[in-house]
């Protein structure tokens, strides 16, 4: 029985002139992508161009001929050097705001928008075609001087102690598919975090806290103005010593050729790419301000030190700083105090009520009342018997049970039940 005639057949063709290592480049892709030929590959780059709009998730989601429309944007409250709207920054983005007009993007998208899938990594699919049509607007409207920073937690799959690769997934797309440059990663530590995820941490103890957040410091050129004496910290007390006592100029074991000019005190030292930040606010004018107008505290705010570090490295006074994805408008309050133009977009006019709050008196923006560092203790440096603490035969998926223990002599007694971590043939201590 012949083959029923398609609706729409396949009879065009395009001739596509290539180089034997495009060829082998392109075919590969293919296949890791699990597509047979370079026509199927073509198709799915085609289809995905096509769909990439319809895949907007909530709650952004609009219709595709009204998506960028910048009348729809509503002043929400002014300052003498910047604006809040209420509404949807891919109108800002698309529509209200000027081409190159841009020197920083400094923003956190949300991070809950991995959601479960049975399979692969389409939480990281997922996820980069909800931010395509924002990255396609910080492309428009950033200066080829400027710079975008996101501010990006990781996150765990649901129900595994492995992580998702979303995070990673949205960097490469930015790099690879709309021109971005990494100009360098930087890790927010937040040595307050509480250690997370419990699950694995805590009961059955088979990772450890997570503790830091990724930030990506891109550009759209490789060249972003740019200055790290605009962040200086103060010396280690090893460093004051050597300037003060000297050393000796040598080549080092290690090849390090170290001159005579290290001697020579800059005001400062520059800081590592590890940004040691605490997030401990919980009664400060932006909560108080809240709790007495009975509004909703945003959840997932940075700390007021995040956003001074790269607007004062990346921008100067009168420059314009915007958070597309503003929430209670951390990096508004802090531009505004550092004399940058700015601009916060948001969508939930509760979280805008709040924001309100921060620009009320005066707030702080320095970290010259904190204090100077954190202690980091090394790894392993506790003795440990590792007979008395076997790994477990399963990689942990077995839940350890609690189970009731003696009084020991030296404790008062209590209602509460003592604790041991408990497998099928052994015990051991939480």
């Amino acid at each position: 029985m012949p083959r029923p005639k398609s609706a729409t057949p396949r009879d065009s063709f395009a001739n596509v002139r290539l180089t034997s290592d495009e060829r082998k480049g392109i075919e590969a892709t293919a296949h890791s992508l699990g597509l047979k030929s370079i026509s199927e590959y073509l198709r799915h780059l085609h289809n995905l161009h096509n769909t990439k709009i319809e895949q907007i998730s909530e709650p952004y989601k609009v219709a595709p001929q009204t998506i960028y429309n910048g009348k729809r944007l509503q002043s929400f409250f002014a300052t003498s050097h910047g604006q809040i709207y209420q509404g949807n920054s891919l109108d800002f983005l698309h529509s209200k705001a000027a081409k190159k007009s841009v020197d920083l993007i400094m923003t956190s998208p949300p991070f809950g928008l991995v959601r479960k899938k049975s399979y692969g990594n389409e939480d990281a699919d997922e996820y980069c075609n909800w931010f395509r049509p924002f990255a396609e607007g910080f492309r428009r409207v950033l200066k080829d001087a400027g710079s975008l920073v996101i501010d990006i937690g990781g996150a765990w799959k649901p129900g595994m102690p492995t992580r998702s690769l979303y995070h990673f997934e949205l960097l490469l797309m930015l790099c690879r598919e709309y021109g971005f440059h990494l100009c360098q990663e930087h890790f927010w530590w937040n040595p307050s975090k509480l250690p997370t995820p419990a699950e694995w941490v805590n009961v059955r103890r088979v990772r450890v806290k997570d503790a830091v957040n990724c930030i990506w410091w891109l550009s759209p050129t490789s060249w972003p103005k740019a200055s790290n004496r605009r962040v200086l910290a103060p010396y280690s007390d090893s460093m004051l010593h050597l300037l003060k006592n000297g050393y000796t100029a040598k080549l080092r074991p290690s090849g390090h050729d170290i001159s005579d000019k290290f001697q020579k005190n800059n005001g400062g030292a520059v800081p590592p790419n590890l940004l040691a930040i605490a997030n401990t606010e919980s009664n400060g004018r932006y909560q108080d301000y809240c709790r007495q107008n009975n509004l909703e505290i945003h959840p997932a705010r940075f700390p007021a030190q995040l956003p001074e570090y790269f607007i004062r490295m990346l921008t100067d006074p009168g420059d314009l700083v915007i958070d597309p994805f503003g929430g209670s408008c951390v990096t508004g309050m802090v531009a505004e105090k550092l004399k940058r133009r700015w601009i916060c977009v948001e969508l939930s006019e509760s979280y805008l009520k709040g924001s309100v709050g921060r620009f009320q008196g005066q707030a702080t923006v320095t970290n010259f009342d904190k204090p100077v560092g954190y202690t980091i203790n090394p790894p392993c440096s506790l003795p440990i018997n590792e007979a008395k603490v076997p790994l477990p035969k399963d990689g942990g998926q077995a839940r350890p049970v609690l189970v009731k223990l003696p009084e020991t002599p030296r404790r008062k007694k209590s209602s509460k039940l003592q604790s041991r971590r408990v497998t099928s043939d052994q015990f051991h201590p939480i």
